[in-house]
């Protein structure tokens, strides 16, 4: 496919994969990438990250050895998901159709609540404990928020932040005031928020109303899952991890989902085949392009 597309835009690519980044690799050798793999990848132009995900492996596991990794070494702070409902592929969703669905879910992929800062204490015990703490910076919160601005402007000016400062008392106030701080710089965007819930809820009911959607971690993560679904497969949905200054490279995946459950039945189960969720079971590819 992308050889199809050099070839019609005129321009070459030349390939390196990474076939062993994998949780096999995992299971025989206890890591899902080489300790110098972020090296490896470090003067690519770009990384193509296909499926993973086994049975054996937590996914917390392959999730911590392999995606975040590079994300956070390569600061690749926007995860950029388009949600278009195509021809020929029915939704869900009675309302959602061809032509009328396009909007972009734009996340914090950094930080939030996807921090590494907690931990457990008195494991095996009746009193045992687990701390997670939520992460926001403002120079965090306030790059992905100019992204999500400046692409709001370029597409049809209009955005929606997600929150829920009703019920989280500290990170989501903060969310929402540095959106007002930032949006003033972006007069010509019309701009409103939304509690989590409720947008939930209205991607379903009014999927069409949405042209950029901007949240945190946790909740852009939900979100662009949720409007995969609505736009009639999760399977053929794409996401960018983007350094945006173009200072290292940028990741991006074709697919979501490995389901080794189904691979090589020749079956979506209502996926369409070219949704690459038939790859051979844990397999793992990062390809670069120079």
């Amino acid at each position: 496919m992308l050889d199809v597309h050099a070839r019609r835009h005129g321009f070459s690519l030349s390939y390196t994969s990474y076939d062993d980044w994998s949780c096999e690799r995992y299971l025989r050798e206890g890591a899902m990438m080489p300790a110098d793999g972020i090296d490896q990848l470090r003067d690519k132009d770009a990384i193509l990250l296909g499926a993973v995900g086994y049975p054996g492996v937590p996914d917390h596991v392959s999730l911590w050895g392999l995606l975040i990794p590079i994300r956070r070494s390569f600061r690749q702070y926007v995860n950029l998901r388009p949600i278009r409902v195509f021809d020929g592929i029915d939704s869900p969703v009675r309302g959602a159709r061809p032509g009328e669905v396009d909007f972009v879910v734009v996340r914090e992929n950094m930080e939030g609540e996807y921090s590494e800062v907690g931990g457990r204490l008195n494991r095996g015990f009746p009193d045992e404990i687990a701390v997670q703490e939520g992460v926001f910076t403002r120079a965090g919160v306030s790059r992905v928020l100019d992204y999500a601005f400046t692409l709001a402007s370029q597409r049809g000016g209009r955005l929606t932040s997600a929150t829920k400062s009703n019920g989280i008392v500290h990170t989501m106030p903060f969310w929402d005031q540095l959106v007002t701080e930032r949006a003033a710089s972006f007069p010509q965007v019309a701009w409103d928020q939304e509690h989590i819930d409720a947008l939930a809820a209205k991607f379903v009911f009014e999927p069409a109303r949405f042209d950029v959607v901007v949240a945190s971690n946790l909740f852009g993560d939900i979100l662009s899952d949720l409007a995969a679904a609505v736009a009639g497969s999760i399977g053929i949905a794409p996401a960018a991890n983007l350094n945006p200054e173009r200072d290292f490279p940028s990741m991006f995946e074709p697919v979501h989902g490995s389901a080794p459950d189904i691979a090589g039945q020749g079956t979506g189960q209502q996926v369409p085949v070219h949704s690459g969720r038939n790859a051979a079971p844990g397999s793992r590819r990062a390809l670069s392009a120079a």
